[in-house]
């Protein structure tokens, strides 16, 4: 199963509470505070892999929850820190943050309180981020997440993706998607000449929550596009060591696969081969644009045309819609340097076919080969391997 995008939710761990409590021991009856301090929470933090090529690990876990810091306690012990959670995403993933569900607004009426759907709150100047806490007391908020994840999927609807938070591209880049909260000092921190046994410590920093979309884009230099049935995959298994399934019926490539050119010279290229495009992919039809994102980042294309028209189609009305397709779905496509190849030149009419396409399609050099054969393989990667270099230069 290959997934190249996945919704999932990620919560940093809280900081601890730190502690309230006096020292006492044997002939020291009356000691100063002692309260430990509160330990960090953990972080969620996402890092790139070069072995992964898909998303699964996050489909079947998509629930990031870091531990919490453990509370202060007694005698100047400090809680342990949450453990932070790395999760290993393949290189090209990028991370949008999706829009949050509304919080409720209060309205506060002549009794000085506010009331919100969670229940009546006392109107302070310190409501929004409480420094002290009180021993013995707590404040219990329950967040109703299913109202939340309704409101940010009518939100995602509206905006899009939301905001781009990072692109992994880089083998072992980290970033820290939630990072976990501050844990709160201890009652010993607060002891003064003046105040020398306080009774009240900090609770801990709640940490950072969201929903993220992770995307992944392929990084790879060269992209092979065509109609299906073109002999993309075919073509794959003859210049490197990927099997991808070959067949003789359309839409056989259901996702996209990745090959390693290797040269003599140790020189390493690496080729995508992504589902066949029809007439109206940019719409979704077919298999839709729902893997043409794998070769924005490819630094040339390739157009594949069945030039023996196996399936009744003209090559050049392939090769015209295959660039409609790619414009209309982003234009910047074509502005990439493209290539254009004819396989299939072993059939008899693939010779006539060559010829009317040079008439009808001028300009534009095309390179017969034969993917099933091997014929004009050594040609094609002499090709893609300068495509390769001019674009670098460039």
């Amino acid at each position: 199963m290959f997934i190249d995008e996945i919704k999932v939710y990620a919560h940093a761990g809280h900081g601890g509470k730190g502690a309230v409590a006096f020292h006492r021991e044997a002939y020291i009856p009356k000691g100063g505070p002692s309260g430990g301090n509160g330990g960090r929470g953990g972080s969620v933090i996402l890092q790139a892999d070069h072995d992964l090529n898909n998303l699964l690990g996050q489909f079947y876990q998509p629930r990031l929850i870091a531990k919490s810091g453990e509370g202060g306690m007694g005698k100047g012990c400090d809680g342990h820190a949450g453990k932070d959670i790395i999760v290993k995403v393949p290189c090209g993933t990028l991370v949008w943050r999706l829009p949050s569900a509304p919080k409720p607004v209060p309205v506060e009426d002549e009794s000085g309180e506010a009331d919100t759907e969670e229940g009546p709150v006392l109107k302070s100047s310190t409501a929004k981020r409480p420094i002290l806490r009180h021993s013995g007391s707590a404040v219990a908020q329950e967040i109703d997440l299913s109202k939340e994840a309704d409101a940010a999927q009518a939100a995602i609807e509206d905006s899009g993706k939301g905001e781009l938070v990072v692109d992994l591209t880089t083998d072992g880049q980290q970033f820290v998607l939630c990072k976990g909260g501050r844990g709160g000092l201890g009652n010993r921190n607060f002891a003064t000449a003046r105040h020398q046994t306080p009774r009240f410590a900090q609770p801990g920093e709640p940490g950072d929550e969201g929903e993220f979309l992770l995307e992944l884009r392929i990084m790879a230099e060269i992209g092979l596009v065509g109609y299906p049935n073109a002999g993309k995959s075919t073509l794959l298994t003859a210049i490197s060591r990927a099997r991808p399934k070959v067949a003789a019926y359309p839409f056989t490539t259901l996702h996209p696969q990745i090959g390693i050119v290797e040269y003599t010279d140790f020189k390493r290229l690496t080729v995508c081969d992504v589902p066949g495009i029809i007439e109206g992919a940019h719409q979704n039809v077919g298999l839709g644009h729902a893997f043409l994102r794998h070769i924005k980042r490819c630094k040339a294309l390739v157009i594949l045309l069945d030039m023996a028209g196996t399936d009744n189609r003209a090559p050049w009305d392939d090769y015209q819609q295959v660039l409609k397709e790619l414009e209309l779905y982003d234009p910047a496509f074509l502005e990439k340097p493209r290539y254009v190849v004819a396989n299939k030149m072993d059939e008899a009419v693939a010779e006539e076919n060559l010829k009317k396409f040079k008439r009808k399609v001028k300009k534009t050099s095309v390179l017969p080969i034969s993917a099933g054969f091997d014929q004009g393989i050594d040609q094609f990667k002499k090709l893609i391997r300068d495509a390769v270099e001019e674009a670098e230069a460039a």
